[in-house]
C-alpha cells in the first residue's frame, strides 16, 4: 500500500469521527482503527499529526473533484461554465462531510493555522483553474486565482448552512459570485492593474476572524449569509 493510499484509508475512516471528537488525535486514533490498520500506521502516514491530517483532507478533496471533473465533457464548455461546475463539484464532493469541514474551518481559524488555510484555499483554486484548461503565466494566473478565492471562501459560508435541497441556494450563491467577480476581473484587464484584484482577495486576519465566528457558532443562519456576501 501507498503512503497515500494508508492516508486515505485513515482520513475516510475518520472523517465520521471529527462529527464527534474534531479534528484531533483520538479521531485519528480511531479511524486508523476502524481502517483496519496499526496505531504505528498513524504515525507513517500523518507524522504532524492533526496538521497533517487536515492538510490532506484539502488535498482529498481536491483529487476527489478533479476526478469527477475529467468524466465531464469539458472541452465542449465555455471557461465561466467550466468555473462553476468545478466549483459546484467542490461542494458535491464535500456534502456528505459537512461537519468535517466545518471543524475543518474552526481549526484554520487558529491564528497559528492561518497561512495553512489560505496556502490550502490557493490550491483548491489552482486545481480548479487547471480543470478549466487555464494555461496562463502572467500576471493573469495570480490574479484569476485571486478572484476565483473570493468565490470559494464566501460559498464556503453560505454551503454550511445552506439547508435547500441539494443545496440549490449555494448553486445561485456560486453563479452570483462568479458574476461578480466576472465583472471585477473585466475591469482590471482593461486597467491592467493587478493592484486591483488583490483588493477582493481574502484578507488573511478577516479570513481568520470570520472562520472563527462561523465555527464557534457566533453567527447563524441570516447572519451567515449576510458574513458570505462580504467576504
Amino acid at each position: 500500500m501507498s503512503i497515500e493510499q494508508l492516508r486515505d484509508d485513515i482520513l475516510v475512516a475518520t472523517l465520521p469521527n471529527v462529527v464527534f471528537d474534531g479534528w484531533s488525535l483520538q479521531a485519528l486514533r480511531d479511524g486508523t482503527q476502524m481502517a483496519g490498520h496499526q496505531p504505528s500506521d498513524l504515525l507513517r502516514a500523518f507524522p504532524g499529526g492533526v496538521t497533517d491530517a487536515v492538510e490532506h483532507f484539502a488535498e482529498w478533496t481536491d483529487r476527489q473533484m478533479l476526478d469527477r471533473l475529467e468524466a465531464q465533457s469539458l472541452a465542449e464548455m465555455k471557461v465561466r461554465d467550466r468555473i462553476a461546475l468545478a466549483v459546484r463539484t467542490y461542494f458535491e464532493v464535500l456534502a456528505p462531510h459537512r461537519e468535517a469541514k466545518r471543524r475543518q474551518l474552526s481549526y484554520l481559524a487558529l491564528p497559528q493555522n492561518v497561512g495553512l488555510g489560505l496556502k490550502l484555499l490557493y490550491r483548491t483554486v489552482d486545481a480548479m483553474w487547471f480543470a478549466a484548461g487555464d494555461a496562463s503565466t502572467d500576471y493573469n494566473h495570480y490574479t484569476k486565482r485571486a478572484l476565483l478565492a473570493t468565490v470559494v471562501s464566501s460559498s464556503t459560508f453560505y454551503w454550511l448552512d445552506d439547508q435547500s435541497e441539494a443545496q440549490v441556494e449555494t448553486r445561485s450563491f456560486i453563479d452570483r459570485r462568479l458574476a461578480d467577480v466576472m465583472a471585477v476581473g473585466k475591469a482590471t484587464s482593461a486597467v491592467g492593474k493587478i493592484g486591483a484584484v488583490l483588493t477582493h482577495f481574502p484578507n488573511p486576519l478577516r479570513f481568520a476572524r470570520q472562520m472563527r465566528q462561523r465555527s464557534s457558532g457566533a453567527q447563524a443562519g441570516n447572519a451567515t449569509i449576510h458574513m458570505a456576501e462580504n467576504i
